[in-house]
């Protein structure tokens, strides 16, 4: 890229996403990579990336503990501007000749930090003036190194901020990238423009440009790229980009697999095959899914199922594509990141439903052109490249579609019966003006029965969760306190006009402990 870049080094923090996140929303490109990148005394792969800053990210450990992840001090000689925060802080202390101990008092959650010297991160904050931040920590710097000055304070952290100005150094002893410290943005852009010297020349409308470039490089004049169009963001800003690059040697494959929500094969069809022009080819393959599924109640094997499935269809209809020499996939940032992870992978809540196995079975390459965007971005780039709105801001939907929002074993009657409540959730959720400032909002058909009276008849029929969470990412995710008017409405219309479910409750369950899908 012909960007100005800056470089997260992760220490194995839960925000580290966060930080590069907080950098590219100022029009400034950030990469994450693991702080093993900085190790070698040469500091070549740091080199070769010519950030024009670098940012040391909090992290679990304590700098002093045998096995704690470092990086050699000869980082700190390049020249260029260096952010540490929390552990990234402590660590840059301790390698410097400061001095790091446990806290007698430790730093969790909200706190307030006094600035002392308005420069550096905090050119723009007043002498004296308090800021409300986010903190995480039970270390902290109880001695400065040679030349650093203190720049902050807090009630139960003396060092809260200090920096080299020569050195172009600058440490804070709180999260700046998360938002509960109100502030952190106007921090971050006071290190980016005034000590990294960034232009903010970041932006979709040049990644477009730049994609298309690589994806003609990458694929050559020849051979045909085939992808997998599901109807969500990722998949369709992908297939929509690579057209774009490539035109008609393009091939989508939808697969209808029977777990799909009411009137998504016409919708996606509607998209790609009418407006874009892309050969699309749908198959159905309802009844070949559901049979796969007869009687699985076990949530892990049913999503090995559906991806045994699909993987045998897609590569049964490669086949019949002259030429296919390609396979594009939406991979995205976070999946990237987390391969490449300080901490290594994380531990399986379950299973992914994606096309991994394809290429080694298809003799495929793989074309991934959203591998470097996160999920705003790709939003983004879906509205740059002409996908409608109404495409682009849809609500994540589960590879295994509804076969894991239909609790209990699989019948083509009961994903109906899901599919008809799904339909009046979405309706009612748009109605109410909530649908784009929810992450997801969705029926959960539990193969629970009640006794309920209708038409003063007795009735012993099926139980509706009704699900809607407020996320970012996906990693985290708040129940919606949604109003009471609208609750009621769903309830109402899905118990009238669904025939099947006599009873609707509401699931007010976070993540963690729970997580946002019931399978």
């Amino acid at each position: 890229m012909a960007h100005q870049l800056v470089l997260v080094l992760d220490f194995g923090s839960q925000y580290t996403q966060l930080i590069a996140r907080r950098i590219r929303e100022q029009s400034v490109y950030c990469e994450i990579h693991p702080c093993t990148l900085a190790q070698d005394p040469e500091l070549r792969a740091v080199r070769a990336l010519n950030p024009i800053g670098i940012v040391l990210s909090g992290g679990p450990s304590s700098v002093y503990e045998e096995g704690a992840p470092h990086i050699h001090e000869a980082l700190f000689d390049l020249g260029i501007p260096v952010l540490g925060i929390c552990y990234g802080a402590q660590l840059t202390a301790f390698l410097l000749g400061g001095k790091v101990t446990k806290a007698e008092r430790r730093e969790f959650g909200r706190a307030s930090v006094k600035v002392l010297r308005p420069e550096g991160v905090f050119k723009s904050v007043g002498a004296g003036e308090e800021l409300q931040v986010w903190a995480s920590h039970g270390d902290h710097v109880e001695a400065l190194p040679p030349g650093f000055v203190q720049t902050a304070e807090s009630a139960n952290c003396a060092m809260s901020g200090f920096a080299h100005a020569a050195r172009k150094i600058d440490c804070i002893q709180f999260h700046a990238e998360v938002v509960h410290t109100p502030r952190g943005a106007e921090l971050l852009h006071n290190w980016l423009f005034a000590a990294c010297g960034a232009t903010a020349d970041w932006s979709m409308a040049s990644f477009v440009d730049e994609a298309i470039a690589r994806i003609r490089a990458q694929v050559g004049a020849t051979g045909r790229v085939i992808c997998g169009l599901s109807g969500g963001v990722d998949s369709s800003v992908a297939a929509a980009l690579i057209h774009k690059a490539i035109g008609d040697r393009l091939t989508c494959i939808f697969v209808d697999n029977g777990v799909l929500r009411r009137g998504e094969r016409e919708y996606v069809a509607s998209i790609f095959k009418d407006h874009f022009h892309v050969d699309l080819r749908v198959i159905d393959a309802e009844d070949r899914f559901l049979t796969a599924l007869a009687g699985c109640t076990d949530p892990e094997k049913k999503r090995k199922i559906i991806g045994g499935e699909f993987i045998a269809v897609f590569e049964e209809q490669a086949k019949t594509i002259a030429d296919a020499k390609w396979l594009a996939q939406g991979t995205l940032y976070p999946d990237v990141i987390e391969s490449v992870s300080f901490k290594g992978p994380s531990a399986v809540i379950k299973s992914h439903h994606n096309v991994g196995g394809l290429p080694e079975k298809m003799n495929l390459v793989l074309v991934e052109p959203l591998r470097e965007l996160f999920k705003d971005e790709v939003r983004q780039l879906g509205l740059e490249l002409g996908l409608p709105h109404h495409m682009v801001w849809r609500q994540p939907f589960p590879g295994p579609g509804l076969a894991v929002r239909c609790l209990g074993p699989l019948t083509k009657a009961r994903l109906d019966v899901l599919r008809a409540a799904e339909a009046i959730i979405d309706e009612e959720i748009r109605a109410a003006g909530l649908y784009e400032s929810i992450w997801q909002s969705f029926g959960v058909l539990l193969p629970v029965k009640s006794v309920g009276v209708m038409g003063d008849a007795r009735t012993y029929e099926e139980t509706l969760a009704l699900r809607a969470v407020h996320s970012r990412d996906g990693m985290t995710a708040d129940w919606v306190h949604l109003p009471y008017e609208v609750l009621g409405t769903i309830s109402s219309r899905v118990i009238n006009e669904v025939r099947g479910i006599n009873r609707v409750v509401y699931d007010i369950t976070s993540k963690p402990p729970g997580t946002i899908e019931w399978e």
